[in-house]
């Protein structure tokens, strides 16, 4: 039988020293990002505190890049959202995507068999019948200071976990869950846990002046591809080759004349 999620078993659960420790657990919200956000600018700079995480077997809104929507079943998937305080530099905004994506790999890796890859910039993928499917997703929002520094960031994450093939969501990218990429029940606990001690792993090692952004391209099935990049604003199109990213995670693309793009935001899917 599968484990509930709830703030007791994870409480029991998380061996973290303080990512996680302070939670909470809901049966449905709109959104955890968006009722996080709420909860961030409504409170005083350590309310709630940094390393807070909320939980929801089931969002009514969820929403990832782009303005996509993100649906699961109710009680299907790792739907989550986690508060970061770090003051960081505006230049190393997206290090938090990247070591959250780095995380969602490795936990995912430690629970299953499956090759467990990265999508520029934020889509987790996994090896099905030989071709990459979507299995997750990743949006950070975040609030800068007067100094342009990073002041607080909330990294939310999907992962279809227990979704059945005939629920899974149509997209351009292919989806899959980790029910129909491996064919067993997964449980949403350990999984849950293990990602949660890697971020803080990860983010600790940040701290300690560490990028992230090595370990993260190597994830990144993207480069060295033909891509078709759509830009976000102008929805204007053109392709190339997806050469590598810079520190700051943006996707470095050269063109069929021979120009290098620096891509900050579009949508890049591999021909």
């Amino acid at each position: 039988m599968m484990t509930e999620l709830s703030v007791t078993a994870v409480s029991n659960a998380l061996s973290t020293r303080w990512l996680g420790q302070a939670c909470e657990v809901f049966p449905e919200v709109d959104s955890t990002n968006d009722l996080l956000k709420q909860r961030v600018q409504q409170g005083s700079p350590h309310d709630p505190p940094a390393g807070f995480v909320m939980l929801t077997d089931y969002q009514r809104q969820g929403r990832g890049r782009m303005a996509r929507s993100w649906d699961a079943p109710a009680g299907s998937s790792l739907l989550l959202s986690m508060l970061f305080r770090p003051n960081w530099p505006a230049a190393q905004t997206n290090w938090l995507t990247m070591l959250v994506s780095v995380a969602a790999t490795e936990a995912i890796a430690a629970h299953t068999d499956l090759d467990v890859r990265l999508k520029w910039p934020n889509d987790i993928m996994v090896q099905q019948a030989g071709q990459w499917h979507k299995t997750g997703g990743i949006l950070q929002e975040g609030g800068f200071g007067a100094d342009g520094r990073l002041e607080w960031a909330i990294v939310g994450i999907g992962i279809n976990v227990n979704i059945p093939a005939s629920q899974l969501p149509d997209g351009t990218t292919p989806a899959t869950s980790l029910l129909v990429a491996t064919g067993q029940q997964q449980p949403r606990l350990p999984l849950l846990v293990t990602f949660l001690q890697r971020v803080e792993n990860l983010y600790d090692e940040v701290g300690n002046g560490r990028s992230p952004h090595a370990r993260w391209q190597e994830k990144l099935i993207t480069l060295g591809q033909s891509v078709t990049v759509t830009q976000a604003q102008t929805s204007k199109q053109f392709s190339g080759m997806a050469e590598a990213t810079d520190a700051a995670g943006h996707l470095l693309v050269r063109d069929e004349t021979g120009q290098l793009h620096t891509i900050a935001a579009a949508d890049v899917t591999l021909r």
